[in-house]
Parts: C-alpha cells; sequence; structure tokens
C-alpha cells in the first residue's frame, strides 16, 4: 500500500513538473513571436497642424522631459537598476509598476504642470505611455494632448510595445504601450520615425524599440527647422549599443546639415552630455551605465547645448533622497552651428513626478 501510495505521489510531481516545463516552454515561445521591431523610416502623421511657420532670426523656446511613465515619486525605485554605495554596500531597486492608477495620473500632472508655464514653441517628451500595465493604463500622451494640443500640433512614434511580461514575479511589469511626443506651435511638413540598433539578446524584451522622431519644420526660405525628439538606450553592458546609436543618429544629422538645415535634438541621451559624472554631491559610487559624451564625439558643424545648474537623471537602484543617490545630467539638446544658443537651463523638480527633470533652451535661427 505504501509504496503504492509512493508510486502516484511521484507520478503527480512528475506530472506537476511536466506542466510547469510547458507553461514555461509555452510563455518563452509566446513572448518570443509577439515580439517584433518596428519598420525604419516610417512616416507618422501630425495631430492638430499648425498654420504658422517659423523664421530666419526668429528666436524660440523648447523643453524636453523624459515622464518616466508616470511611476517616479520619490519613492519609487526599479528593478532594472543596481549600485553601489560610497561604503561599498551593494542597493537594488525592486519596483516596476506604478503604485496605482492615482500615483500615475498625479505625477502626470505634476510632469505638466513642470512645463506648462513656460508657453514653449515646441516641447518634447520621452517615456510616455497609452496603454500599459506598469502605469495602470492610464494614457499620457492623452493627458499632454489635452494640456498643449489646442495651439500646438503633435507627433506621437511607439518606442515599447511588448508582449505580458512576468518578471519580476512579485511585481510582473505586464504589458507595455509607449512611446515620444513632439508638439509644435508651428507648421510640421512630415515626421519620420528612424529606428536605433537595439540589444539582441534577451534584454531586448525589457528594454525600448529605441527609436527617434525627425520633425520638419519648413522656414518661407525653403530650409527646414528639423527637431529630432531621440531617447536612447541606458541598459547597454560595455555601452556597444549605444556606439551603434550614436553613429546613425551623426549620419542623419550629417545628411542634415548637407542640405542647409537647422537642426535641434532634444530628449535622454542616457549618456553624460554635461561633464557632470563627478559634479553632484552623492553617496553612491558612479554607475557601471554612465557614459561621457562630448562635442568631439558628433559629427562635425554641431555641439551640445546641455546646463549643470542641476542634475537631470537620478539613480533608480533605491528611493530618492536628495544628495544621496546618484545624479547626472544626460537630458538636454545637440545644435547645429547654424543655430545661436541663447540660454539652456534645467528645471528643478526635485525629481517629484519622474526620475528625470526636465530642460528648457532659447534659439535663434542664424
Amino acid at each position: 500500500m505504501k509504496n503504492k501510495t509512493a508510486k502516484i505521489i511521484a507520478i503527480v510531481m512528475c506530472a506537476i513538473f511536466a506542466l510547469f516545463i510547458l507553461t514555461v516552454i509555452g510563455y518563452v515561445i509566446y513572448v518570443a513571436c509577439q515580439y517584433d521591431r518596428i519598420e525604419d523610416n516610417l512616416v507618422v502623421p501630425t495631430t492638430g497642424n499648425q498654420t504658422r511657420y517659423v523664421e530666419q532670426n526668429g528666436v524660440y523656446t523648447i523643453v524636453t522631459y523624459n515622464i518616466g511613465f508616470g511611476a517616479y515619486t520619490q519613492e519609487f525605485d526599479f528593478f532594472m537598476d543596481s549600485g553601489e554605495m560610497l561604503d561599498g554596500t551593494k542597493v537594488s531597486g525592486k519596483g516596476s509598476n506604478a503604485k496605482d492608477k492615482e500615483t500615475v495620473l498625479t505625477n502626470t500632472s505634476g510632469a505638466i504642470s513642470s512645463v506648462a508655464g513656460g508657453d514653449y514653441d515646441f516641447l518634447m517628451f520621452q517615456e510616455v505611455d497609452t496603454d500599459s500595465t506598469r502605469s495602470h493604463h492610464v494614457n499620457q500622451y492623452f493627458m499632454l494632448s489635452e494640456a498643449f494640443g489646442d495651439v500646438r500640433g503633435s507627433t506621437f512614434a511607439s518606442n515599447f510595445h511588448s508582449a505580458y511580461l512576468l518578471y519580476p514575479f512579485h511585481d510582473p511589469h505586464g504589458r507595455s504601450n509607449a512611446g515620444i511626443a513632439t508638439f509644435s506651435k508651428y507648421n510640421i511638413s512630415n515626421n519620420v520615425r528612424r529606428q536605433y540598433p537595439v540589444d539582441t539578446g534577451f534584454g531586448k524584451f525589457f528594454d525600448l524599440d529605441r527609436c527617434f522622431i525627425m520633425s520638419s519644420i519648413p522656414l518661407p526660405n525653403g530650409k527646414c527647422l528639423t527637431l529630432i525628439n531621440s531617447h536612447m538606450s541606458a541598459y547597454d553592458e560595455g555601452g556597444k549599443i549605444r556606439e551603434q546609436q550614436l553613429a546613425l543618429l551623426n549620419k542623419v544629422l550629417a545628411e542634415e546639415a548637407e542640405k542647409g538645415n537647422y537642426v535641434v535634438v532634444g530628449g535622454d541621451f542616457n549618456h553624460d552630455i554635461a561633464d557632470s559624472i563627478n559634479l553632484f554631491t552623492t553617496g553612491q559610487k558612479v554607475p557601471e551605465w554612465v557614459f561621457k559624451l562630448t562635442n568631439d564625439d558628433l559629427t562635425s558643424g554641431y555641439k551640445f547645448a546641455a546646463a549643470n545648474n542641476v542634475p537631470t537623471c537620478r539613480s533608480t537602484d533605491m528611493p530618492y533622497t536628495k544628495d544621496v543617490n546618484y545624479t547626472v545630467v544626460v537630458d538636454g539638446f545637440i545644435v547645429s552651428d547654424n543655430i545661436e544658443v541663447k540660454w539652456v537651463r534645467n528645471i528643478d523638480t526635485d525629481f517629484m513626478y519622474s526620475d528625470h527633470n526636465p530642460v528648457e533652451m532659447s534659439f535663434m535661427l542664424k
């Protein structure tokens, strides 16, 4: 009798194990089959396009802001980030999704209010969710459009569209639909989504389908102001993918310079662009993901326009405490030599609504 019972238990355990293995295999197949990259050189529409035109010698204002899918209160950390304190203590983020829908609504509204007073001619946003588990299905692009779309045309390009991700197991990241958005008070003749090279390993299921939007804003003289809204890779061991992404961006910049166009690139570069690696007070060591970019890394005829009055990005391997978390400047602009930068400033939100701070700039088309 005991042998028979033991045999039944063994059969049941084997069946459970086999079912588990089949479930895992099925899930992996599901995620792999759901993964696809959006085509390159994709034309995307302008919603609410305006009729005004920019002018040579005109002075304009622009802001860029990574709004962090509405999850990043000061208490939020992120499961993909890890770091080390100055005393050698290891830290690692655990959060995956925003605390609740109300948090996403509050953070998105706060991000909007942080830049609404500037009455900018152009606005660029990154990590804008439209229908994602992590942001409780809040449509942030709709909220941004409600706030800024009355007198501005807008365009949106997807850069994260994943299957339901079960990891991390304690708080699955779920299904994601997110992208980057550009708003303009002036007429946009066309928008093209350019596809960045990305990681081809397993990490691609958790990283974004990186891209940038090129928006062409015509001048009466036949030239264009080309606005490029960009979000480069963060999780890239050795920086190899980011080198490929920079090479593509430089190629496009060279092509635009050849046409004689005015060019402004704004966004989250995920590189130190303001010589700020060791600038700000911190209780942490410099993270491995921090790489430095200078004007020497850009194609001829371009330079960075960045400020270091306050940092624009904080470490997310633990909740935020001022002067404890590592901070750096990774957000800002690249401008062509035919653009005069009047001023550029980082807006200090003390990371209340995102793990980034917005950056504003005034510039003239020479």
